[in-house]
């Protein structure tokens, strides 16, 4: 009698999970991945230049693009990264961001999240078009705007958030953007005191990690290379061995967001990954 007892029991809780996991699959909400072109790039870069502390890199031009990137959770959406300003000149997008969400048949106002991997000019120039979004930005990167510390960040872009207006989370370590996992801001700083990059898990591509700028190119993401300009030379190297095993751990998509190569990991706008 007990064993039946015993095997109904270990049965029941059998259903009990098999339920469980049958409601959760039901429940996690479409995740898309989209790529904006978010600035006009010019000829190939030397990026012996500026894009190493070490003086790599002799003789390498690779064509820079600006990139920001929609993902929709469900029923919501959030923008990552705002690209170059449409005043910014030669690099200036030649379709702002809010017009290429038209072509989605979205507007400002569906957007739920403004999320920024750091607060470099070519990542934050149309931030200021979401004004309803919740801004999440790297707490670091954030203490850096708003108290004048680097003389080189404009806070002008963030004007909305600064006075109060808008809605803001500043992330200090990693975020957990909709609670379920499936889209992750990553603490990576080094590239700037609160840099992040993003995952961003699909059913069908798998897990996607968008860079930010934790690397430039490929040459730089293969060899660890650390731009002249970086906050941080030590933060930098830590998050890209990091990013490496996370990469590695979950077989995930690479996308560096300023490498032309990249750029057909994803569909072709306005088509999205699932």
């Amino acid at each position: 009698m007990r064993y039946v007892v015993a095997m109904l029991a270990i049965i029941a809780s059998m259903n009990v999970s098999a339920h469980a996991q049958t409601l959760s699959a039901q429940t996690v909400p479409e995740i898309t991945l989209a790529r904006f072109e978010c600035g006009t790039g010019q000829a190939p870069t030397d990026v012996a230049l500026r894009f190493t502390d070490t003086y790599a890199y002799s003789g390498l031009k690779i064509q820079i693009v600006y990139s920001c990137y929609l993902i929709k959770h469900g029923d919501d959406y959030m923008v990552w990264d705002a690209g170059q300003s449409m005043s910014a000149g030669a690099v200036a997008p030649k379709v702002s961001l809010v017009d290429q969400l038209v072509q989605l048949k979205l507007t400002p106002q569906h957007i739920k999240f403004i999320a920024i991997s750091h607060y470099h000019a070519d990542h934050i120039g149309q931030v200021g078009s979401f004004p309803n979004a919740t801004l999440l930005i790297g707490k670091r990167d954030w203490d850096a705007l708003t108290n004048n510390s680097d003389p080189s960040v404009n806070p002008v872009p963030f004007a909305h958030w600064i006075t109060g207006a808008g809605k803001l989370e500043t992330v200090a370590q990693d975020k957990d953007v909709f609670g379920d996992g499936t889209v992750v801001m990553l603490n990576m700083p080094g590239h700037t005191p609160g840099h992040h990059s993003l995952l961003v898990r699909l059913k069908n591509k798998g897990p996607v990690l968008l860079t930010g700028d934790l690397a430039h190119f490929r040459e730089n993401y293969d060899g660890n290379g650390v731009p002249n300009f970086n906050t941080d030379r030590t933060e930098t190297l830590s998050s890209f061995d990091r990013f490496k095993k996370i990469a590695k751990n979950l077989k995930a998509t690479v996308i560096i967001q300023h490498d032309a190569r990249d750029v057909a990991k994803l569909p072709p706008f306005p088509a999205a990954a699932h």
